[in-house]
């Protein structure tokens, strides 16, 4: 399980530069050979087997941003409410969960020692009781990889029930 206190940002890559050759335009190239019908439909299931692997690698390209970013959960709502937004959701083990400052700050996140699996250290996965996110924008990241539950809060906002759970499959 690791910790940082730090934003990420993750590219897709863009596909460009598939060419789809017209019937037409096969047909002027290749008519003079006499094998125009054939050209024809060559040109056009390689042009359909060029947009099948792009779209197979742009899909592929989107499931791997997913699991990497799994989720955002923003510390503050945006009127100001103390609280978790969202306060509850799951995410898969391994995927990256970034706490970041929104408003009412500072906030912080401290994972409940008596609402986390059996064997993980709350301590490890927490912020400091008395280390805090002051400003906005600033981010708390996680990675959870032991399957279970955990219950989590905000320490300075405990009292006024600022706390969450997180589910992990």
């Amino acid at each position: 399980m690791a910790t940082t206190f730090a934003s990420a940002a993750v590219a897709i890559s863009s596909f460009t530069g598939l060419k789809a050759e017209t019937p037409k335009t096969v047909c002027a190239k290749q008519c003079s050979s006499g094998s125009a019908g054939a050209v024809k439909a060559g040109a056009i299931r390689a042009s359909l087997k060029d947009v099948g692997v792009a779209a197979a690698a742009a899909a592929a390209s989107l499931v791997l941003a997913s699991n990497a970013l799994a989720i955002d959960v923003k510390l503050g709502s945006d009127d100001g409410g103390l609280v978790f937004e969202p306060s509850a959701f799951t995410v898969s083990a391994g995927e990256k969960i970034t706490f970041k400052n929104n408003a009412g700050f500072p906030h912080n996140v401290v994972f409940d020692e008596d609402e986390v699996p059996s064997g993980v250290d709350a301590g490890a996965i927490s912020m400091p009781e008395d280390a805090l996110l002051n400003g906005p924008g600033e981010t708390y990241e996680v990675t959870l990889s032991t399957k279970g539950e955990y219950s989590f809060y905000c320490a300075p906002h405990q009292g006024a029930g600022m706390a969450g759970k997180v589910t992990v499959n």
